[in-house]
């Protein structure tokens, strides 16, 4: 697919902007599909404007869009003979539209949220001894400090990583700009 990726990420409530040029699917011939099935069933068309696929999205529409994560297919159809071809599948993650979020919802990933309980798990343990007791024929058995704290570490490890991804910089301290269209 001439090294054009589709995004890993749509925002709901903006506008989804996204164009390729395809040269062995040119946009006099071919129209682009891209079907992302997750939450709820998304379909989205390609545009032509000269030899470019444009995806154009309103906000009006994604505003609608679930949170979460989507499967894809892009998929070249020939307007005349109706061939299909795909020409890429993945995954996509749909962000909430933090216009429309409650206050109560918790927006934060799986990653820090594990952490968190970790942690918060390790603090509770530093007034109980115990890894195992018996109270009228009922055990109870916690996760010994130690799994936890190699929990804790790798945990650490991915909540740096998506810090730092959102902070736009690379695994070595640099940032990274991207501009798609």
């Amino acid at each position: 697919m001439s090294g054009q990726q589709f995004p890993n990420q749509i925002k709901a409530g903006t506008t989804f902007k996204f164009s390729l040029n395809l040269t062995a699917y040119p946009a006099s011939n071919w129209i682009i599909h891209a079907y992302l099935r997750g939450a709820h069933a998304i379909d989205m068309q390609s545009e032509p404007q000269g030899n470019m696929h444009i995806f154009n999205i309103p906000a009006l529409v994604t505003r609608e869009y679930k949170a979460g994560h989507y499967g894809y297919s892009l998929r070249a159809i020939h307007i005349e003979s109706g061939e299909v071809d795909e020409l890429e599948a993945g995954a996509i993650e749909i962000k909430a539209d933090l216009a429309t979020v409650s206050t109560s919802q918790d927006l934060r990933s799986h990653a820090r949220k594990t952490l968190d309980a970790i942690e918060a798990t390790i603090e509770g343990r530093a007034s109980l001894d115990q890894e195992r007791y018996r109270i009228n024929n009922r055990e109870l058995y916690r996760t010994p400090l130690e799994t936890l704290k190699k929990l804790r570490d790798q945990y650490r490890a991915e909540v740096s990583r998506e810090e730092a991804k959102l902070a736009g910089k690379s695994m070595f301290g640099k940032s990274l700009r991207v501009r798609l269209g």
